[in-house]
Order: structure tokens, then sequence, then C-alpha cells
């Protein structure tokens, strides 16, 4: 049972690592949940301050993850016709990547700014507010995926300082 544990419990981290890039996951959440598998394996102790702590990481980033872009917007003049696109844009760059990694980061910025120009905005206007759409989509994914990548990292870590115990036979 240990092993099948452990097994979704990294199957988590990285569907949570995916989740800092997809607006339909939410990454630090999903991983916290594979942190909660492992240490409800018989080997590694139960440590409800560890879980609490990064539990409480990942429910700021997640509520952070709404705010953040909305300030970015507000902040350069933005809508919510230029969230919209900054979102339609990652679905694009995730969906068709026809830019390949660069794709992740010129999509948004373009369907924020369509999405401002088809509400109306000038040409100027447009282009800032989706510049600062743009700027808390990247804050707030690049947020999302560093405390994903420390998640994975506690886990390994954790695995590691208990791996006789958790494969005795590779011992």
């Amino acid at each position: 049972m240990d092993i099948v544990l452990l097994f979704f419990g990294f199957i988590l981290m990285l569907v949570g690592i995916l989740g800092s890039f997809l607006p339909v996951l939410p990454g630090p959440t999903v991983s916290w949940v594979g942190l909660l598998l492992l240490h409800f394996t018989s080997v590694i102790p139960e440590d409800w301050w560890f879980l609490g702590i990064t539990l409480a990481i990942a429910l700021t980033v997640f509520a952070l993850d709404y705010i953040i872009p909305a300030v970015g917007t507000k902040k350069f003049g933005g809508t919510k016709a230029g969230m919209l696109g900054t979102t339609i844009g990652l679905l694009v760059a995730l969906f068709f990547p026809i830019l390949g990694p660069f794709g992740i980061i010129i999509w948004p910025f373009v369907g924020a700014l369509v999405g401002e120009l088809l509400n109306k905005a000038d040409k100027k206007k447009a282009t800032k507010a989706a510049f600062g759409s743009f700027i808390g989509f990247l804050t707030g994914t690049f947020l999302k995926f560093m405390v994903t990548i420390v998640f994975l990292g506690l886990y390994i870590s954790k695995t590691w300082e208990y791996k006789g115990a958790l494969f005795p036979f590779f011992d």
C-alpha cells in the first residue's frame, strides 16, 4: 500500500507542476495533496506542523493567483477582457505549441492585447493594459511554479530520507 501512496503522491506532484501553467488546475494545492499522501504511508511519520504550514502556503498562493493578475491589470489600466484574453492566449500556447517554449510567453500577451482591443481600447492603452495583464500572469505563474518545485523537493527529500524503509528490496 505504501508504494501505491508513494506512486500517486509523485503523480500529484507532477500534475501540480503542470497546474502551475494550466489555469484549470490549482498546482500548489494538487502538489500539497501529494505531500499528504506521502505522510499517509506507514513509514513516513505524520508531521502535522509540516503539513499545516505547507497547506497554508498552498492556499495563500491559490488566493494570490486570483489577486496578482487583477492587480497587474488594474495598475496598467486593463479590463476583464484583457485578463480573459491572457487566459485564452495561454490555452492557445498549450494546445497549439507553434512557437515552442516561447509560445507560453507570447500567446498570453497577444491574447491580452486582442482582449483589450476588442474591448474598444485604443492601441496605446490596449498595449499598456495587455502588458499589465501579462506581467500579472507571469508573476502568478512563476510563484505557483516555484512553490510546486519546492514541494517536489520536499517530497523527494522525505522519500530519500526513508528510502530504506519504503524500498526494503533495494537495501
